[in-house]
């Protein structure tokens, strides 16, 4: 499976930006998908992922309500609508696939199979 993520770029405070995952592949209905971040100087954390189905989603607690994680399978694209955007949220954003991730590891980027490149978000007025 190959990864690309994109739909960054430089908003402002409160703005909304939308990033999109697509994926090669015909088995990527069978991917659990996540979405993970890097700030500078910082370590990389999970951001939000969703399970291959579309049953269930997660989210870090401070996204919960601005953040959406969605799949189209048929697209072989997993998107991530990010709303009332906070200057704390500037990060390249990166996109995971895992085969076989439960409930408890899908915060987990070691979990992950494959990585797309980042997508470069800015938050700043």
């Amino acid at each position: 499976v190959q990864l690309q993520a994109f739909g960054g770029g430089l908003v402002q405070p409160g703005d909304s930006l939308r990033l999109a995952c697509a994926a090669s592949g015909r088995t990527f209905s069978t991917y659990s998908v996540g979405w993970f971040r890097q700030a500078p100087g910082k370590e990389r954390e999970f951001v939000a992922a969703i399970k291959r189905n579309g049953g269930a989603t997660f989210y870090k607690d401070s996204v919960k309500g601005r953040f959406t994680i969605s799949r189209d399978n048929a697209k072989n694209t997993v998107y991530l609508q990010m709303n009332s955007l906070k200057p704390e949220d500037t990060a390249a954003y990166y996109c995971a696939a895992g085969k076989s991730l439960i409930t408890g590891s899908m915060t987990d980027g070691n979990q992950y199979d494959y990585w797309g490149q980042g997508t470069e978000v800015t938050v700043s007025s």
